[in-house]
């Protein structure tokens, strides 16, 4: 495995009596896209400049490259591209002419109108900055991070304010910049896009790592029970419920049965990871033939409840640290 291209090794940084950010730890290899997942107030941001030499830390080292960037953040600035939450431009200044000051910055810049192509901004290059929609503000955030053709990209709370269509738009243009080799580390707290984009990811709540893995790898190991949802025709509803509740009494892998809220003709099947294995045959068995069987998929918001023992509201902040208050 190649050396990896970020590493942050127990990171802490306090404000006051308030610990933002609390030993956390992670590394990210070359060509990733890495996650930073959690909800309002879980350190995501402080952790990220942090990392970017934008703060001071408390403790702990941060290196991007190998280069620790809270002593020479001067030395990361043409290998790491940063595109801040609250990051604004002048009213008046148009996409073009952001895109050509920015580049103007850096001694190996990125050509302006490729990343105009890459970032499908080109038929709004002589727009001002006021006159755009948010997901093209988002689109132009994204290209200034990258017009000093970094190695790595911090893209914070990019979708936050954008309408699904926008946001789904804004996935996908992700994942070009990746394909070009450019390795992103993406702040969110959106469950639905770090599952859709992130190779690894570390969940964060209360400033410090609670979960780390593939997506796939986190949610496969939760423990626990399955569901599984049975959609019957109107007239097979009752003789459905019977089946299935004498199912229950007798198979030590279906816990229970129950209606699903809102419907008349669906019914949920809850039991152990091979509850699927037992509710097919005793359907067939029955001479029952359901309209639809769909298993309820696991996700990123199960293994927040699992790891933290409540249910995941990414605008609810986590409790803070405080001095002296850990355990």
């Amino acid at each position: 495995m190649a050396a990896p291209i970020v590493e942050v090794t127990n990171l802490r940084k306090t404000y006051g009596p308030k610990v933002a950010v609390d030993d956390v730890s992670f590394a990210v290899q070359p060509g990733e896209i890495f996650g930073i997942l959690g909800p309002n107030g879980a350190g995501k941001t402080t952790t990220v400049e942090t990392l970017a030499g934008l703060r001071t830390a408390d403790g702990g080292a941060v290196r991007v490259r190998g280069i620790d960037t809270q002593r020479n953040p001067g030395a990361v600035r043409d290998i790491l591209g940063v595109q801040l939450q609250e990051a604004t431009l002048h009213d008046k200044i148009t996409v073009g002419e952001a895109l050509r000051l920015f580049a103007g910055f850096y001694e190996h810049p990125a050509d302006p109108d490729e990343l105009l192509d890459l970032l499908d901004l080109t038929e709004h290059a002589d727009k001002q900055f006021a006159k755009l929609s948010g997901g093209q503000k988002q689109r132009l955030s994204i290209a200034l991070a990258l017009v000093g053709s970094p190695e790595v990209a911090i893209l914070d709370e990019l979708t936050t304010g954008l309408d699904p269509q926008a946001r789904r738009a804004t996935w996908e243009l992700v994942e070009r910049v990746r394909a070009t080799g450019v390795t992103i580390l993406l702040v969110t707290h959106f469950m639905e896009e770090a599952e859709r984009l992130c190779d690894r990811l570390v969940v964060i709540d209360a400033g410090r790592v609670v979960a780390e893995g593939t997506p796939a790898a986190l949610i496969d190991g939760l423990e626990g029970g399955r569901s599984v949802v049975v959609r019957f025709a109107p007239q097979d509803v009752e003789r459905g419920r019977r089946e299935l509740a004498v199912l229950a009494d007798r198979d030590a892998e279906v816990e229970g049965v129950a209606a699903v809220d809102g419907s008349d003709v669906e019914l949920a099947v809850t039991g152990t990871r091979r509850v699927l294995f037992s509710l097919v045959p005793a359907l067939a068995a029955a001479d029952l033939v359901p309209d639809d069987v769909r298993t309820v998929s696991r996700s990123l918001e199960d293994v927040f409840l699992a790891v933290t023992g409540r249910t995941y509201d990414p605008e609810s902040p986590s409790t803070p640290v405080t001095e002296g208050a850990r355990s």
